[in-house]
């Protein structure tokens, strides 16, 4: 019994441990879509940029309605947003953490816009889905200085008094 309980032991460690070894390789793995995923972005390469999300996959951006099912509310969406260009995005820092059994992970990641300056974070989930990385959701959000945070708050209340008011 002694000897079972021992074999059963190291085979559970060695499965572990092939899973923590996985890790670094799936992380090079996630920053390589997300990265190819800004990259398609600004190159308006509509197919490639979709491909890289679960069927199911969401898009939230950063207006409050903007909550985009990738069929058809987002497929839609970046297929006219794109025959004008797309967008351009680089990463500074992504960090990455993996659920136990290395199917699912999650991310945030600092992004800064090649056209204006602006500072993003972009969030979100990816699955692992025969053996390919795929966005479950990304959320896209403005970074804003605490410091300026309430400036920024009155803003955006206005404008909503302001469309309330015209709808």
């Amino acid at each position: 019994m002694k000897k079972i309980l021992l074999i059963f032991v190291a085979i559970s460690f060695i499965a572990a441990s092939s899973f923590a070894q996985n890790f670094p390789e799936d992380e090079k793995a996630i920053i390589a879509v997300l990265d190819d995923f800004h990259v398609a972005a600004a190159k308006a390469d509509k197919d490639r940029y979709l491909e890289h999300f679960k069927e199911d996959g969401v898009f939230l951006g950063t207006d409050e309605w903007e909550r985009w099912p990738l069929h058809p509310d987002f497929t839609d969406y970046v297929s006219k947003r794109f025959k004008n260009g797309g967008w351009s995005y680089h990463s500074e820092k992504k960090i990455i953490s993996f659920s136990k059994d290395g199917s699912v992970a999650w991310f945030d990641e600092t992004s800064i816009s090649n056209s204006n300056g602006g500072r993003f974070r972009g969030s979100g989930v990816l699955e692992k889905i025969d053996g390919s990385w795929k966005i479950s959701q990304y959320v896209l959000s403005f970074l804003v200085y605490n410091e300026v945070g309430s400036e920024v708050g009155k803003i955006i209340n206005d404008e909503r008094v302001r469309r309330e008011n015209t709808n």
